[in-house]
């Protein structure tokens, strides 16, 4: 029943003659269809069909997070298109029966609409950018999914996903789209079990879904590509996400061997922004059905895709710094389900997240059999700490002697891999005698030592006034090693007849010669040594890694053991690693045996016991402390929400470059983890994006940062 002047159509009816109800009916009718057309200033003449367009405004607000109503003027009617990009007047308030002022933001057209819920007046759209439509309704669809799942703004993730216009790039066409390459061979993926039947599937244009554990070697940027040009053969897209440009250079290569040129781009950084998105639009455009990229390539439009493929998925670059930080592996399984495509998470070790995708079922195991693992693996041997150096030469360079016979041995046949942690990791404290991390009896988090050397719980702040440890009884405790002792000058001196190669952050090399050198690295900066790869490496500090104050140190110490490791010459052809570290701990001994799967699902068996992510849901809430208590009070959390802390959050050291998630300079901030059960965490992510939103709608308090599943929990 509608109301119009005060009075009910059934009141008219009651009392009026039927040709009279007919009239006023009408004239309600005809009232109601003004009222929805859009009124648009100084009466410009609007488009005759669809006169309103809904547009996502990029303003990154929570409290903003959705699409607002602007009239289409009949001048932009044929450019003013879903997908493309706008400039409208945010923010204008209504005056005298029209808008007035509000700034000048960019912003997307959704959809095109013939009436608008809002009964005032319509702004008109200020521009129409270009008529590319870059926001297809599947990356509109793509977008908001992962904006839901991380709490965060649909205008931040697309930000994300649509690089920044080019109009040169725009102004030229892409080249037509090639017909698709012959199937490939099956090549190195017969070492594999179900290698080639999961090339045939993706060539049927099945969906598989696969954790594939690669062998160590560097063949594994060419079976990537076999991957990509098998979906590419069947008429579908392919998609490959790796974690920097040098992976994704050999990816590159690969593939333009395996299907030719004209067929798949490569995007990234490198690339410059005019002809990155000159390649984007390729993409976008369905001249190009196949990506390699970096992280940002994740939201790559590619069309019909039929494989998703994601390298290394451990590495922190697969994780985004901006809002609302989304990982790699996450979006990817998100297409997979929404496009119905194949999925290929390889690596050279397993993450825990891995493991769990395989053990309920929604992947299967992409792994070789044992023969074929010790037939491509070196040799690894384990030097304890209590190991001292005998000869005069390895006491100069700080080296164990028999870790310093693994370098002199490795020299006569070509280079050797030293892999130096960086410098800077902060202490985890440990059991002294059996080195088990100290954990909270609580919640298992950490424990750090506070002011006058006592204890307590990094996660929930609980004092530990009198711990021991759960596996031996020990009640006293030790620092792990921080940052690296040996350095490229020791060895320098040790061996003076040798030429000595760095690679790290500032200058990382590619590849070097096959002559024997010494090459010292930092983790993830390993060159590929031409040939037949390195005869040595030495792993330094294993303690480095494994002490770090997270929950992924034994995880990601072994991530970076196997991939230095992978790039020594197999146990046939001589090749030998050496880690210094406790050769008894699980990591080392995943390392030793070279089995990255058992220790992924050992460690997804102890967190599923302590409800640790990804078994669990968890999210961050960082801010001032009373901004991080009053949130929390106000939100609506999911039955059986966990709060643990808030705790004091460090502040970061004078000189250093701030990071996503630091304080702003001169404010003490703490953070509370909010833990919920599986299954919760779409109900986590919504009630504390409506908490914020409403305390930025009632601007109560300073903002507050909020991280879904962060991936650094110490």
């Amino acid at each position: 029943m509608s109301r119009e002047n005060g009075r009910s159509e059934v009141g008219v009816e009651a009392s009026g003659t039927g040709e009279q109800l007919a009239l006023i009916r009408e004239a309600v009718r005809e009232k109601k269809a003004d009222r929805a057309k859009p009124r648009t200033w100084r009466g410009a003449e609007l488009a005759a069909e669809l006169p309103v367009a809904r547009v996502l405004v990029d303003k990154g607000l929570v409290h903003l997070d959705r699409y607002f109503d602007y009239a289409v003027p009949a001048a932009m009617d044929a450019e003013a298109q879903p997908g493309v990009r706008v400039r409208v007047r945010f923010g204008a308030g209504e005056k005298g029966g029209r808008r007035e002022g509000g700034k000048l933001v960019s912003g997307f057209i959704v959809e095109r609409v013939a009436e608008s819920e809002y009964r005032g007046v319509l702004a008109p759209l200020a521009q129409v950018l270009s008529p590319e439509r870059v926001l297809s309704p599947e990356l509109l669809g793509l977008c908001r999914a992962v904006a839901d799942r991380y709490a965060g703004t649909l205008a931040d993730v697309v930000q994300l996903a649509v690089p920044p216009r080019r109009a040169r790039a725009e102004a030229k066409p892409s080249p037509p789209l090639l017909a698709p390459n012959a199937p490939p061979e099956v090549g190195s993926w017969a070492r594999y079990g179900a290698g080639a039947g999961f090339l045939s599937a993706l060539t049927r244009g099945d969906a598989p879904r696969a954790v594939w554990t690669a062998l160590p070697g560097s063949t594994w940027p060419q079976e990537l590509a076999r991957a990509a040009a098998a979906a590419l053969a069947g008429g579908r897209g392919a998609l490959v996400v790796v974690p920097d440009g040098r992976a994704a250079a050999r990816v590159d290569e690969a593939l333009g061997e395996l299907i030719g040129e004209g067929r798949h781009v490569l995007l990234t950084a490198d690339a410059g922004p005019e002809e990155r998105y000159r390649r984007w639009l390729a993409v976008s455009r369905g001249s190009v059905r196949a990506v390699i990229g970096t992280r940002a390539a994740m939201f790559a439009p590619v069309a019909d895709l039929g494989l998703v493929a994601l390298w290394d998925d451990g590495d922190s670059s697969h994780s985004d710094p901006h809002a609302p930080q989304p990982h790699a592996r996450e979006v990817l399984i998100q297409r997979s389900v929404n496009e119905r495509a194949g999925f290929l998470l390889g690596g050279l070790s397993c993450t825990v997240e891995a493991a769990q995708l395989v053990e309920t079922g929604w992947a299967r195991p992409l792994t070789a059999e044992r023969e074929q693992v010790r037939a491509a693996a070196p040799l690894v041997r384990t030097i304890g700490e209590g190991d001292e150096a005998r000869d005069a030469a390895a006491r100069a360079a700080r080296l164990p002697s028999m870790a310093w016979q693994v370098v002199r041995d490795g020299l006569t046949r070509g280079p050797v891999l030293v892999q130096v942690p960086r410098r800077g990791y902060a202490p985890r404290l440990a059991c002294e005698r059996c080195r088990t991390p100290a954990r909270c009896r609580a919640c298992a988090g950490p424990l750090e030592a506070q002011e006058a050397g006592a204890l307590a719980c990094a996660w929930c702040g609980r004092a530990e006034p009198d711990w021991h440890c759960g596996e031996c009884g020990g009640a006293r405790l030790r620092a792990q090693i921080v940052g690296a002792r040996r350095t490229a000058e020791e060895l320098g001196r040790a061996f003076p007849a040798v030429p000595v190669r760095t690679s790290g952050r500032d200058h990382v090399l590619t590849t070097v010669p096959g002559a024997p050198a010494l090459v010292v690295s930092t983790p993830g900066a390993e060159p590929v040594a031409e040939g037949d790869g390195y005869a040595a490496a030495l792993l330094l500090d294993g303690w480095a890694l494994l002490g770090r104050p997270d929950l992924r140190a034994g995880e990601e110490a072994l991530r970076r053991w196997l991939g230095a490791a992978a790039l020594v010459r197999g146990q046939a052809a001589g090749g030998t690693v050496a880690v210094i570290a406790e050769p008894t701990l699980r990591p080392v001994q995943a390392l030793v045996r070279w089995d990255p799967v058992g220790h992924a699902v050992r460690e997804l068996a102890e967190r599923a016991e302590l409800g640790f992510p990804p078994v669990s849901r968890m999210a961050s809430v960082a801010g001032r402390g009373e901004d991080v208590a009053e949130l929390l009070r106000t939100a609506e959390l999911p039955s059986g929400a966990e709060v643990l802390g808030p705790v004091p959050l460090p502040v970061p050291d004078a000189g250093r470059p701030r990071r996503p998630g630091d304080p702003p300079p001169g404010e003490e901030w703490e953070r509370a983890l909010v833990r919920v059960r599986p299954g919760q965490g779409a109900a986590l992510a919504a009630a504390l994006k409506a908490a914020r939103a409403a305390r930025l709608v009632k601007r109560e308090g300073e903002a507050v940062r909020v991280r879904i599943d962060p991936p650094d929990l110490g």
